[in-house]
């Protein structure tokens, strides 16, 4: 039976609160690696809107460093190409544009030469100037990871990023990308390195699924509405689903993928950071400290599955060729630079449990997946039915659990699924939702979500990035996991068509708990 809908309303404002603009200081923002598709796709549209909006100081200055052939005016006129042809911003033209190329520069030079390093910081030292007490410095590693242990070196030993204390008109922060690692072992030696170099509260381990406005909307939701939280618990929640399904293979990310596979590219860090914000306890301010403290918390509750437990507690798959918006796509082996007999998952489905007080018992299932039915990222939390019900419910069909739903991407938004009585002259029941989206009621798209965290990173607000504690408990909980996954015996790959949601394992993964994925 097809769900009723119920259209939103427009939004009667009782209020309207007065924006409080947070603007960045002049400082220096150096993006090593500036001729890559990140800077191309991401950086420059992201902070082409802070300038656009008047959140970047007009006297700030942005250097791209790498091999490229660029000088100032050629690595403008790329970046100016790359802003036209990008679906994150609007304003490709016009004064505020000409004015943000304008702070654009490029030093020349092998990232793993320290001659590279000490060019981009005397480039920095001119337009500081001397004695100059109030430009900040921001270092941006849009390189492979492979590079970070050598590129955070060479920062500190050309004194582009000088260990400081924290301080709110003179500093230097370093932005590092994930994957933090590839493993736990990794991952602390990564670490390791960092602290030797650089104070905590200089590093910003940076994962842009939390710069987007709903997922900053989630900790919204639970805390600023007093109707939620009586019923975030284990005696009312029957289980949580959060997916990220994805329409796109690996696309020219192949020898990445090869490496990573699907559970090290978005579980590790993603959908770990998703579960935290949904399972999190109030924290007693909001500042990063004890924002990130409750996460932290999070995730030190997770029940931890062991090696021999992985089939029973998670399912892999990989795509095969299919069919995916009308067009053929082949299968994951045989996209450019996958080996013919990979075993690289391109699917997961894990079970999770919080083992506190307030989830105890309650399911947590993460998936995530290339090449499946529809793109999208979600949060759905499923509350349990009544436990009598007075009523008949129509055409015979079982009553469906009460659903709150939070739409990541793409649609951002929010629904809730209840229960109504069907017009007419005898009592029937029929689900409908009540649905809320971003674009129609405040009647815009929302930020890109790097130009929240680049500007936190300018303002010196870690609330959204991650600790170092997190990402050490993250790889924790996804190591065994992994390690569990490494018998070629357990399960035949590919095992799902491209198009559909997955393979069929992962339906028996949530039946267990008499619960079915949703379809977004």
């Amino acid at each position: 039976m097809s769900t009723p809908i119920v259209a939103p309303a427009t939004l009667a404002h009782e209020r309207v609160a007065e924006p409080q603009m947070r603007k960045a200081a002049r400082c220096a923002m150096v993006i090593l690696g500036a001729g890559g598709d990140l800077t191309r796709r991401k950086l420059m549209p992201a902070l082409a809107h802070l300038a656009c909006d008047g959140l970047l100081d007009p006297e700030s200055i942005i250097i791209g460093g790498g091999r490229d052939n660029y000088t100032d005016d050629s690595f403008r006129a790329a970046m100016s190409d790359a802003l036209k042809s990008s679906d994150e911003i609007k304003v490709t033209d016009g004064p505020e544009l000409t004015r943000f190329l304008g702070m654009l520069r490029f030093v020349r030079g092998d990232l793993k030469s320290a001659d590279t390093y000490k060019a981009v910081t005397q480039r920095v030292a001119e337009f500081e100037g001397e004695d100059d007490s109030e430009a900040g410095r921001l270092i941006y590693l849009a390189i492979p990871p492979s590079l970070y242990l050598d590129a955070a070196r060479r920062a500190s030993e050309s004194g582009l990023v000088p260990r400081t204390v924290r301080d709110d008109k003179k500093w230097a922060r370093i932005v590092i990308e994930k994957p933090f690692g590839r493993d736990l072992d990794s991952a602390r030696a990564l670490d390791k390195l960092l602290l030797s170099l650089f104070s905590e509260q200089q590093i910003y381990r940076i994962d842009h699924y939390l710069g987007k406005e709903t997922v900053q909307n989630i900790l919204v939701l639970r805390f600023a509405n007093s109707i939620f939280e009586p019923v975030w618990n284990r005696n009312f929640v029957h289980h949580v689903q959060i997916t990220a399904a994805e329409t796109v293979g690996v696309e020219h990310r192949a020898s990445y993928y090869e490496e990573s596979g699907v559970i090290r590219d978005m579980f590790q860090n993603h959908l770990m950071q998703l579960l935290t914000l949904t399972a999190m306890e109030p924290p007693n301010a909001f500042d990063a400290d004890a924002v990130r403290g409750e996460k932290a918390k999070v995730l030190g509750a997770i029940h931890p599955i062991a090696p021999e437990d992985a089939d029973d507690m998670s399912v892999i798959g990989q795509y095969d060729a299919g069919e995916v918006n009308g067009e053929h796509v082949i299968a994951y082996r045989d996209e450019p630079g996958v080996a013919k007999d990979s075993r690289v998952p391109t699917y997961a489905a894990i079970r999770f449990t919080v083992d506190n007080w307030r989830w105890h018992g309650v399911p947590f299932f993460l998936r995530s997946g290339k090449r499946l039915a529809k793109h999208a990222t979600e949060i759905a939390v499923q509350f349990k039915e009544p436990p009598h019900s007075l009523f008949r419910i129509r055409g015979g069909l079982p009553i469906e659990r009460n659903v709150l739903v939070m739409r990541i991407q793409p649609d951002e938004g929010i629904s809730l699924r209840f229960e109504t009585k069907v017009p007419g002259v005898d009592v029937q029941m029929a689900p409908v939702r009540m649905v809320f989206n971003y674009a129609d009621a405040y009647g815009q798209s929302t930020h890109p979500a790097y130009e929240t965290l680049l500007l936190d990173c300018m303002l010196g607000d870690a609330t959204l990035f991650a600790r170092w504690d997190e990402v050490e408990a993250s790889w924790r909980i996804i190591d065994p996991i992994i390690d569990g996954w490494k018998n070629p015996g357990l399960v035949k790959l590919p095992n799902y068509t491209s198009g559909t949601w997955g393979p069929s394992a992962a339906d028996a993964l949530m039946a267990k708990d008499g619960a079915a994925w949703r379809e977004p």
